[in-house]
């Protein structure tokens, strides 16, 4: 009752700083109206950071990137030309079937997490008339220039794009993001805050993982990639082909190989032959690589012949 009498004298200006001296009561109930309001403009401020994300090929590596979403209460959508509704309910994500429905749900990123291969026929079919005008568009590929290019031809000049490439898969992040990189590449992002904000917000998924957050030009990506990417899948998979098996005297090196092996197996084939198809780069490095095993063949028939004409020599001296 002191409290509500009071307050309801607070109404008076010429005398609310005494009442407030003298009533510790009053100073109470400000505190706590002063923290509720603060409360709720964190609250707002923490709303704009969340984005409404769908993702648009929802396999294993669209699932991996889900789960972190989800996480961090990011509200989810997927669609995938394979049902994976049972996937997407237990990440708390609604599956769409049907990619009007999907994009009639006004997402605020399009995040595209498709196959290399199928990424062009996918956008061609997605209805983006459906979509806000400023939607941003991002991806996961493995390659840059393909997706950058493709987007910039095919989406109107007002929708954003972001390339990016988290250099990691559902293995070798599986416990954790912290120190992997990810590498990305603003194309167009509008000048309004509200775009830019959105786009720092969708970076920022990855940066309070810990990512090694790695600003790079799409050219300048692949062709680093051809070489930690390429390079690396086709070693791994020419040693397949060996049918290498573990031994009782395994040296830590071959150990290293059959990892290799593993590791690289377990992606599919249309990731390598996406990364050949799609980045102009590996050719040159196939080529190099031939080149470079001819070279070494070369060497070692070479002292091969040497040794064997020394002998023959020796033995005809005999």
């Amino acid at each position: 009752m002191l409290i509500n009498t009071l307050g309801s004298a607070l109404a008076a200006a010429p005398i609310g700083g005494r009442l407030r001296r003298h009533y510790p009561e009053i100073r109470a109930l400000d505190a706590a109206q002063l923290f509720d309001l603060e409360a709720r403009a964190s609250d707002r401020l923490d709303q704009r950071g969340r984005l409404k994300i769908a993702i648009i090929g929802f396999g294993n590596f669209g699932q991996f990137l889900a789960q972190t979403f989800a996480r961090q209460g990011h509200s989810l959508l997927a669609h995938s030309r394979t049902d994976y509704s049972a996937a997407a309910a237990s990440l708390g994500a609604s599956f769409f079937s049907d990619p009007n429905d999907l994009c009639e749900q006004h997402p605020d990123v399009v995040l595209f997490s498709t196959s290399i291969l199928s990424t062009a026929p996918v956008l061609h079919s997605l209805p983006i008339q459906r979509l806000r005008r400023n939607t941003l568009f991002t991806e996961v590929l493995s390659v840059k220039e393909f997706p950058k290019s493709l987007f910039l031809k095919h989406l109107p000049p007002h929708f954003d794009i972001l390339c990016t490439h988290p250099m990691f898969g559902p293995e070798s992040g599986k416990d954790g993001w912290a120190g992997l990189p990810l590498v990305f590449e603003k194309v167009r992002i509008g000048d309004c805050d509200e775009r830019a904000e959105r786009c720092k917000s969708f970076l920022d998924i990855f940066e309070r993982e810990g990512c090694r957050m790695v600003e790079m030009s799409c050219v300048d990506h692949d062709a680093n990639a051809a070489e930690t990417q390429f390079l690396t899948h086709t070693v791994g998979r020419l040693l397949s082909r060996l049918d290498l098996k573990s031994t009782p005297i395994d040296t830590k090196g071959y150990e290293a190989l059959l990892k290799l092996v593993q590791n690289t197996s377990n992606d599919s084939f249309d990731l390598y032959n996406g990364l050949f198809m799609y980045n102009k780069n590996s050719t040159d490095l196939l080529e190099r690589l031939d080149l470079a095993f001819d070279s070494l063949k070369k060497e070692l028939f070479g002292k091969l012949h040497d040794v064997l004409r020394k002998q023959l020599f020796e033995n005809s001296e005999n």
